[in-house]
């Protein structure tokens, strides 16, 4: 296998990673080429399972990634607190219809670094958890633990949507009228 083989066999599944460990196209991108400068400067063809060890890399990529980011908006963050803050937009301003997709892929961008790992190498690159377990460098335990908290912070967000929703409809059924949460205001 040469090194296009090697990229265009591999390259989806980096750039998936990558994309749902940033949630920013360019950003995923930009790592996903870096994934593959590493790998075509090490000794990548003696590798006996390639896709585990690329998965390694493409985790480890993305986490100094985001630890580069989260330095970096601490110091924004800094600099905000010294500025004078504006005001809000308006919420009627606010999409009120969000894709269902779109609220699943925010909501695991939410979950915290490991956790997210965990769950996106188990069930987006449809690794076994002991693969999981290899790439993240962590015991077998550690990665069944991060998958379930992961789950159940997942459907809790999604319980706590539907009832939302149900909400809203029930009001708009009496008053036929929509309903914004105090907790959107």
């Amino acid at each position: 296998m040469n090194e296009k083989e090697l990229f265009e066999m591999y390259n989806k599944d980096v750039y998936r990673t990558c994309y749902y460990m940033l949630h920013h196209a360019q950003d995923a991108e930009d790592v996903c080429h870096d994934v593959f400068i590493t790998v075509f400067r090490q000794d990548w063809q003696k590798v006996e399972y390639m896709k585990t060890w690329l998965m390694r890399i493409t985790v480890n990529h993305c986490l100094n990634f985001l630890k580069r980011e989260r330095t970096a908006k601490q110091r924004e963050k800094r600099q905000f607190i010294l500025t004078p803050q504006r005001t809000a937009d308006p919420v009627d301003t606010l999409i009120e219809h969000v894709e269902e997709s779109e609220v699943w892929a925010k909501w695991v961008h939410e979950l915290p670094e490991k956790i997210r790992s965990a769950i996106l190498l188990r069930y987006m690159n449809e690794l076994s958890l002991s693969e999981a377990a290899e790439i993240l460098e962590v015991p077998l335990g550690t990665v069944k633990s991060r998958v379930y908290k992961g789950i159940r912070l997942l459907r809790k967000k999604w319980d706590q949507a539907r009832k939302q929703h149900q909400k809203g409809e029930m009001y708009s059924e009496a008053y036929g009228k929509s309903v914004v949460s105090s907790s959107e205001k």
